[in-house]
């Protein structure tokens, strides 16, 4: 594991050396900004809408914090600095809480906790004794000058820490307002029968390797087809649902509707054979060993701050592909 950071995890009089990595890495698809007439990749320069010049220079940009519409208090970086978090190279454990009470809601992201040289034995005691009391550590570190409050458990035979947001992060009064709209809303017992049981008609053990992501993979479909000469893929529209007039009607056909769909995989696939995945074929550009013509598939050579990633089509079943002629 390539760690991001290394140091001590504080848990008594215990001193546990490890080092974080990243836990997750989101693959999108990005784009770059092209001049139209060049076709290379355009430059974002800084400019003084009141002056109508390019700042070239650092030294005439100063931090500003906007106080009111158009009013701003500046900082300079000596300033700023003041209110960096001291770099400790210690994750400080403060309490123990049970798992459940913590709601998902505050996690933010998620790291690899990984013993150093030597430090095996201490880690796996507390991430053992972690895992048959059923609670995890909350504390708090320094990372990037910046201080975290961390949420330490264990996860099937590894620490991991989880980055926590503060309660004055969470937009808990917009989660309330719906809460009281929802709270005088009757619902029929029987209603909550066949919910009950469509509920558990679709339960299963969560497998993440069931899920793709569709948009994606239709994306890149759409270059690689590009690249290759060929014309793009053309998905078949979707309908919109029609909105529920008769709740149980709808609740009683999506049961009926539910052992089929349990005989498929999440992405419509027969749950029991793995269905053959389509070859590529000899002379079809891959967007891993060209690049797409410096396009990265993988999410990196993107311009900052540059436009996100217009819609792409979700359903990728009943596509047509066809050579352009």
């Amino acid at each position: 594991m390539r760690a991001i950071w290394k140091g001590f995890i504080s848990f008594g009089l215990v001193t546990i050396p490890v080092g974080i990595g990243n836990a997750q890495q989101r693959k999108e698809v990005s784009f770059r900004n092209l001049s139209r007439a060049s076709m290379v990749p355009v430059k974002q320069k800084r400019w003084d809408p009141v002056r109508d010049e390019e700042i070239t220079s650092l030294d005439d940009l100063v931090k500003g914090y906007e106080i009111s519409k158009g009013r701003f208090v500046t900082i300079e970086d000596d300033e700023l600095a003041r209110f960096s978090a001291k770099q400790e190279k210690t994750i400080e454990i403060l309490e123990f809480v049970d798992v459940d009470d913590i709601d998902p809601v505050y996690y933010e992201r998620t790291y690899w906790v990984e013993p150093q040289e030597r430090a095996e034995r201490p880690y796996a005691l507390l991430m053992r004794a972690m895992e048959r009391s059923g609670r995890a550590a909350i504390g708090k570190f320094v990372l990037s000058t910046k201080e975290h409050l961390v949420l330490l458990r264990a996860m099937d035979g590894a620490l991991a820490i989880e980055t926590l947001y503060y309660p004055e992060d969470l937009r808990i009064g917009e989660q309330r307002e719906i809460a009281e709209r929802i709270e005088g809303v009757e619902v029929k017992d029987e209603e909550l029968a066949i919910a009950d049981q469509l509920i558990d008609s679709l339960t299963t053990d969560f497998d993440a390797s069931k899920y793709r992501n569709e948009t994606r993979r239709s994306l890149l479909e759409f270059l690689e087809a590009k690249a290759d000469g060929q014309a793009p893929v053309i998905a078949d529209d979707v309908a919109e649902p029609a909105p529920v007039v008769d709740l149980m009607a709808a609740l009683k056909a999506s049961l009926a509707a539910g052992g089929a769909k349990a005989a498929t995989g999440a992405n419509g696939e027969d749950a029991a054979p793995a269905a053959k995945k389509r070859a590529p074929k000899k002379d079809q550009l891959s967007i891993d060993e060209a690049k797409l013509r410096k396009v990265d598939g993988d999410g990196e050579g993107a311009d900052e701050g540059s436009g996100e990633l217009a819609e792409a089509p979700a359903e990728t079943t009943r596509t047509r592909r066809r050579r352009a002629s």
